[in-house]
């Protein structure tokens, strides 16, 4: 019996959408069908750039269309929650852009909403489903090198302050945070689990948003995670893992598709993942593969890791004072 095809939809059609979609070319059985703007220019010039079928100027009309299988929401932050319910009120399938939502009780609301619609619902997470990343968890999960002792991980990139821009603007959920410190986090989330102890601080901006962020968790078994995030400067972007008996490195950009290398007494080694496409490739058919067995949850990027993450960015933000 031959494969459905699966019609994506595009809420959202900004850059993030634009390597969404990018990636998607690489999925077997999947379509991009419909794009949906507020503006009905930037859905048109999206669908003709990236050969959508239909281009929408209302979210709720998009979703009213009964080809739609699955909505990648791509707006930003503070637009998650909204755009999440919507889409499952109209029992569409929802892959959301991270971070999930603004805070815990959002994120909370939205899982209750697809348990109780009995609809499918996942945190675009994206390192999650990269082979090097996948890689690094197992040889840590299997602790082939000894106990994990510390992580270093950072995420840094220079973006010039203007307080419009989506990055340094309160309203719109600015800061390198909720943007990019959330990579470390996951990062520490996945390999160590909930710290016990939390410490952080921040550079503020004028715009009362995090420009950098040095956070510090502290473990039960006594190790630690040291996590940086930054959107005032380039910074190595790398995540270490010290084991006992190996350093373990995701090297540069290590959130997207990137090579990794072991050192130990014997010397270094580098392994390469030989990704050939960009990356969103592999959480797009993971969610087809999730659709084609009736799941409402991903058995990976669970509902529960989505609540643990927002729950430490949480944290922190209380610890930072970031306010929004």
């Amino acid at each position: 019996m031959e494969e459905k095809t699966v019609k994506w939809a595009i809420l959202g059609p900004g850059k993030i959408a634009k390597k969404f979609v990018t990636g998607l070319k690489d999925v077997e059985g999947a379509e991009l069908y419909a794009v949906a703007s507020r503006s009905k220019e930037r859905a048109d010039a999206f669908a003709e750039e990236f050969n959508a079928t239909k281009a929408y100027s209302s979210y709720e009309e998009m979703l009213k269309d009964e080809q739609v299988d699955v909505v990648y929401i791509a707006t930003p932050h503070v637009f998650h929650f909204g755009n999440t319910l919507l889409c499952l009120e109209h029992k569409k399938a929802v892959l959301c852009e991270k971070p999930f939502a603004m805070d815990t009780e959002q994120v909370k609301k939205m899982i209750a909403m697809a348990r109780e619609k009995k609809v499918f619902l996942m945190e675009a997470l994206w390192t999650q489903f990269l082979p090097h990343f996948q890689y690094v968890m197992d040889l840590l999960k299997k602790e082939k090198y000894g106990k994990l002792k510390k992580i270093e991980a950072d995420f840094g990139f220079h973006s010039p302050f203007n307080e419009e821009h989506r990055l340094y603007n309160k309203s719109l959920g600015g800061g390198s945070l909720l943007d990019i410190g959330i990579y470390p986090i996951f990062t520490a989330l996945s390999a160590l689990g909930i710290p016990e102890r939390i410490s952080a601080k921040a550079k503020m901006t004028t715009t009362e948003v995090d420009e950098e962020c040095e956070m510090l968790f502290n473990y039960k078994n006594g190790a630690e995670a040291e996590l940086h995030s930054t959107v005032g400067r380039e910074t190595g972007t790398t995540a270490t893992f010290y084991c006992e008996k190996a350093e373990i490195k995701m090297n540069s950009r290590f959130h997207e598709p990137t090579s990794v290398t072991i050192s130990t007494e014997d010397g270094n080694e580098t392994k390469d993942f030989n990704v050939t496409a960009n990356g969103y490739n592999f959480e797009a058919a993971h969610v087809q593969e999730m659709l084609k067995h009736g799941r409402i949850e991903s058995d990976q990027m669970t509902f529960e890791k989505s609540l643990q993450l927002i729950e430490l960015l949480d944290k922190v933000r209380t610890k930072i004072s970031l306010v929004y």
